[in-house]
């Protein structure tokens, strides 16, 4: 398996729910995965799988991969105009530790372009889905919503480990809504959960992470 270079996260490295997503094939059907990335992910790399691992070249771990029980839903729905709205208020215009990322990236003009930003105790964005959906895109766009509701100006973090449940994939060009919620900070390690609903508010998929700070 390899992270193509547009899927980055940091520069050089993947995003981590892109990654996450691809790693989790690993998990057969009818299980939960859950993926540890043990060091950043690599782009356009050659990396080998097995016994619930991603080894790169080298033969260092780059991720840890299980099965875990299904997980409730947290992040709660908020509606497609409020998520609008609250994407004008999106901390990473101003202040982004990452501003090329694939997902959350406002230089980003080919990413997927989620840009959450607060209300109502969350953060949530539109999220529009490209030609080409995978459940990769969903993990991906389950990914950055979380960190957002944890990063602050001058404190950034990355994808530690993240489960995701994917229900459905949205069509191509339509409109989601992505959210994410702080469940509690511990030292360095944030618990967040986030979701992807229709504007209808169906719930499309799921996920919980932690988030740590560098």
């Amino acid at each position: 398996m390899i992270i193509p270079s547009r899927f980055n996260g940091p520069p050089g490295t993947g995003n981590g729910g892109w990654s996450a997503g691809t790693f989790a094939a690993l998990v057969g059907a009818g299980g939960v995965p859950e993926v540890t990335l043990v060091k950043p992910p690599p782009l356009d790399t050659p990396l080998t799988a097995g016994d619930g691992e991603v080894v790169d070249p080298a033969g260092q771990v780059v991720a840890a991969v299980r099965a875990v029980p299904q997980f409730e839903v947290v992040a709660p729905a908020v509606s497609l105009a409020a998520a609008t709205d609250a994407a004008g208020r999106y901390a990473g215009f101003a202040d982004h530790p990452f501003p090329t990322c694939y997902v959350c990236g406002p230089e980003r003009a080919d990413g997927l372009r989620i840009f959450p930003g607060p209300v109502d105790g969350v953060v949530a964005a539109p999220f529009t889905a490209p030609a080409e959906v995978t459940t990769e895109t969903v993990w991906a766009a389950l990914d950055c919503p979380g960190g957002w509701s944890v990063l602050s100006p001058g404190r950034a973090y990355v994808l530690g480990r993240m489960a995701a449940v994917v229900s459905a994939l949205p069509a191509p060009g339509s409109e989601s809504v992505a959210v994410g919620m702080l469940a509690g900070v511990e030292g360095r390690r944030a618990a967040v959960h986030t979701a992807l609903y229709t504007p209808d508010g169906e719930l499309v998929a799921h996920a919980r992470a932690t988030w740590v700070a560098i």
